[in-house]
């Protein structure tokens, strides 16, 4: 497979038409499977990635033969490495460097990644995790660190994406976080 610089994303409303969706999708471009599972409200969430006119050729696929049961559907190229990292919660951060952290939830699983993309790239900040829809009633959130004013410009950032796109459920930046808040939820 060549280059990573891109996920494509498509939710749908039907789990068995997910299973078709995901199979097109396969089939239409050289693409990495990120993740394909059921998730809440009885939707069927499916997350790809590649180079670009790959991904863009699998988002489409999968949209076309999704047919009414689309919910929602992405791509968002050239996207910031951090973001493969934080969906799969392979990052590591000693709670000592913590200076504040910053919390961004969306209305859907698919919209969270752009907004996750949007905030890591607008400041210098560490983006600790990506969650998919899994026990939210279908929603997305993300979890980012670093020092105050990198974490409050990329939850501007994060926000102004969500917010065009009417999926902004809420956000929050904490300062000086606790350890016992790191350890329970990070």
């Amino acid at each position: 497979m060549s280059e990573i610089n891109s996920i494509g994303l498509v939710e749908l409303s039907s789990v068995a038409t997910g299973y078709m969706v995901e199979d097109v999708m396969l089939k239409a471009g050289s693409v990495q499977l990120l993740l394909a599972r059921t998730i809440c409200s009885g939707k069927y969430l499916i997350v790809i990635a590649g180079n670009v006119a790959a991904v863009a050729n699998a988002v489409q696929a999968g949209g076309l033969a999704a047919g009414a049961a689309l919910v929602e559907q992405r791509q968002i190229p050239r996207v910031h490495p951090a973001v493969l990292g934080a969906i799969s919660n392979a990052v590591d951060i000693d709670p000592k460097q913590l200076r504040s952290i910053g919390v961004i939830e969306t209305f859907s699983a698919a919209s969270i990644i752009e907004v996750a993309d949007a905030a890591v790239k607008a400041a210098n900040i560490t983006l600790l995790r990506i969650h998919l829809a899994m026990a939210l009633g279908g929603k997305g959130f993300l979890l980012m660190a670093g020092d105050v004013s990198n974490v409050e410009a990329a939850v501007k950032a994060g926000c102004k994406i969500a917010g065009d796109d009417g999926v902004l459920v809420g956000q929050s930046i904490i300062s000086a976080p606790s350890d016992e808040l790191f350890r329970d939820y990070i």
